[in-house]
């Protein structure tokens, strides 16, 4: 607590007791402008400003002299300013150069005020902080925080690390210093423990109390490489604390659930075995054990959430059908909803392609069909003239009634956010009962993400390949050999072959990776002029996209430029050969995915990755995974440890939970203590599930959607 006697005190009388459950507004500073941005992130009460936890740490303990920068490097420096000035250029910006005696640094602002520029005068004190960076003249700090120094003033330095919380828009770093200070001066005592001191797991770790002072404040003698590594024994008890209250949701969710009805689907000894019949393949040993797992648990009263995951190109779609069939057969309706509109016309044309052999009729329901086409497909879906609906979001609209929905099979479930599954499940209220759900997807997901996320969810892995399926060699090549990446494509579909070329961005950009994917194709059908280039990204029309896709598949498309919407559902036996450029700005899942678009025959495949030098340690780390390697689990595991869950899926998703300490790739070492600390909590103290819930989960939408 010795921190808080360095530090500018708050007249306590003007704040209420027992701040712990006091609304934020009773803080200085905290009016119903900032109280309103606070709400946004969960923060209603003084005390929920402490379990708001810094992402990194800033040193402003001490002065470096300007002699001894080094680029990339945070610091705290001080000097006299030798002369300062708008600098024009393409971006105009003033310019401060400062010395100490043994260096000199410039201060760059691109945004500024006049009242900056008054002050920022030849012979002024000045201190700040900021990165360093190479600029034109030398080292310069780009918008770094400042103050003027008075005449004789010393350099003020900090008590503490400097912690960076999460945040907002019109919420700063001095905000959040300001006000998670008074939050630990007036309430930290008012935090009480939750949980035991002999629960499993937290053997040799600091008191709650303890663990918040040191993860707000570290002194400046802290083992900083812990601290940044999210490894110190204070950050652990918060880890933990945090963890378990996900794991307790997550049981809770699975008993709210086991203990709902769903309509009993018996095994099908009609429909599914004569579509298995003409499907004109046989099922690997992986497939039919899974479809044996979905039927036993369809056939119960309970309510049924299976989680089917397989690598790229496993099969998941098939196992799909067989869900579906056994609903109709029992005389339920089943959907099958997917994130995007190409996967879901890839689930249109497999469903069509089959249940015309057994008589089963589908609608197709998307937001892009016209009022007619919609009413008419509604229509079929209400009175049960379609037992079978396939399409995206569309198929969970307020208006869109069922005759009788029995099954929901969601792919790629990740992508969707809770409250969008829960409002298909809901579309079934007979005698309060809930529909069975079957959700799939084709990322792998590490064990300890799947104890962490999916615990509440029965699991099927597919864990085998159907034959023929070959090796796709990975090659890694810089952006400057595009030449003899352009030549290979050519190779390849002058020989009959199809070659995909997916363009990625660093932002995730509807508009900018259109307009990257179109400049790309442009490019390609300039310097391959005997080829037949097609374009599809994410602001193409659904019947551009279609017509495209049709003509890649039919082979009047040798070469199809896309973005990354081709990640999933994409299925073109023909194509042996994807590119991949600037993959450096990619998560290894998400390439993985893209690689599995190719491989599909018995044709030898190959995945070119091209990047832009120099690559950083973790883009390195990333491709030569890829290079080394085609075990989709593997490469999860890797992606995990690298990136984190939230990046797994290619992108932060709705449905992911998101963690304010917690890093599962980092903290996995902790799951299993984790578990066993729930099943006791839940045996021995149920009164506190709730409060330690409340307490790290202020919203319901991290739990899956059962």
């Amino acid at each position: 607590m010795a921190v808080l006697s360095r530090v500018s005190a708050v007249d306590k009388k003007k704040l209420l007791p027992k701040l712990s459950i006091q609304s934020v507004t009773e803080l200085k500073g905290v009016g119903p402008a900032v109280a309103d941005k606070l709400a946004h992130l969960g923060i209603d009460s003084v005390q929920d400003l402490l379990f708001h936890l810094p992402l990194r740490y800033e040193d402003r303990t001490q002065r470096t002299a300007l002699g001894s920068l080094r680029s990339g490097q945070e610091a705290l420096v001080a000097g006299q300013i030798q002369v300062s000035g708008i600098r024009p250029g393409r971006r105009r910006s003033l310019a401060t150069v400062i010395g100490d005696g043994t260096g000199l640094v410039t201060m760059r602002q691109f945004h500024f005020k006049r009242a900056q520029q008054e002050n920022l005068i030849r012979g002024q004190w000045v201190q700040c902080f900021g990165q360093v960076r190479v600029g034109s003249a030398g080292f310069e700090l780009v918008h770094p925080e400042y103050q003027l120094l008075q005449s004789g003033e010393g350099v003020k330095v900090a008590p503490t690390l400097t912690p960076v919380y999460p945040t907002t828009q019109g919420l700063g770093q001095k905000t959040w210093r300001h006000l998670t200070q008074q939050a630990l001066e007036h309430c930290l005592d008012d935090v009480v423990e939750l949980l035991p001191a002999d629960l499993t797991g937290l053997e040799g770790f600091p008191g709650l109390q303890a663990a918040l002072m040191l993860v707000h404040r570290p002194d400046p003698d802290v083992d900083a490489t812990a601290l940044a590594a999210g490894t110190h024994p204070a950050q652990l008890r918060l880890v933990f604390e945090e963890l378990l209250a996900h794991q307790l949701a997550v049981v809770q969710r699975r008993i709210e659930r086991e203990q709902s009805r769903a309509p009993v689907i018996d095994a099908p000894q009609n429909l599914w075995p004569r579509l298995r019949e003409v499907l004109g393949f046989s099922l690997t040993s992986a497939q039919s054990r899974v479809v044996d797992e979905v039927l036993s648990t369809l056939a119960e009263p309970r309510s049924s959430l299976r989680l089917i995951q397989g690598d790229v190109g496993c099969g998941k779609t098939v196992i799909a059908a067989a869900a579906a069939l056994a609903a109709v057969e029992a005389g339920y309706q089943a959907v099958i909803m997917a994130p995007t509109e190409l996967l879901a016309e890839q689930h249109l044309n497999n469903f069509e392609r089959w249940l015309k052999h057994v008589d089963v009729p589908l609608a197709w329901l998307t937001g892009r069909l016209t009022a007619a086409e919609r009413r008419v497909a509604c229509q079929r879906l209400a009175t049960g003239e379609a037992m079978v609906g396939v399409g995206t979001h569309a198929l969970f609209q307020t208006d869109v009634t069922y005759h009788d929905l029995g099954l929901v099979i969601i792919d790629e479930q990740h992508r969707f956010g809770v409250h969008q599954r829960l409002a298909l499940r809901d579309k079934r209220r007979v005698d309060d009962e809930v529909p069975h759900q079957l959700v799939m997807t084709a990322t792998p997901i590490p064990r300890s993400l799947t104890m962490a996320l999916y615990a509440d969810m029965d699991v099927s892995l597919i864990d085998e390949l159907p034959p023929g399926r070959q090796v796709i060699e990975t090659v890694v090549v810089p952006n400057l050999r595009r030449a003899e990446v352009q030549e290979r494509v050519h190779k390849a579909c002058v020989a009959g072959r199809r070659v995909y070329w997916v363009c990625a961005l660093i932002e995730e950009s509807d508009v900018l990776a259109a307009e990257a994917a179109t400049d790309r194709a442009r490019m390609l059908r300039e310097a391959l002029p005997e080829l037949r280039v097609g374009l599809v990204h994410g602001r193409s029309l659904a019947s551009e996209k279609e017509a495209v896709m049709r003509k890649f598949r039919s082979g009047e498309i040798d070469l199809l430029v896309a973005t990354t919407v081709i990640e999933v559902g994409v299925d073109v036996p023909e194509a042996s050969l994807i590119v991949i450029e600037n993959a450096e700005r990619m998560g290894l899942a998400q390439l993985h995915q893209l690689r599995g678009r190719v491989g599909r025959s018995a044709e030898r495949a190959a995945c070119v990755l091209m990047y832009q030098p120099p690559l950083s340690q973790m883009a390195h780390e990333r491709l030569s995974t890829l290079r080394k390697t085609s075990d989709g689990l593997s490469i999860a595991e890797k992606d995990l440890a690298l990136r984190g869950p939230g990046e797994l899926f290619g992108t932060r998703q709705s449905g992911l939970p998101q963690y304010r300490l917690a890093n599962i790739g980092r903290h996995q070492l902790l799951l299993p203590a984790v578990q066993q600390a729930a099943a006791d909590v839940q045996a021995r103290f149920p009164d506190q599930v709730a409060p330690v819930m409340r307490r790290w989960l202020p919203c319901a939408s991290v739990l899956s959607g059962v």
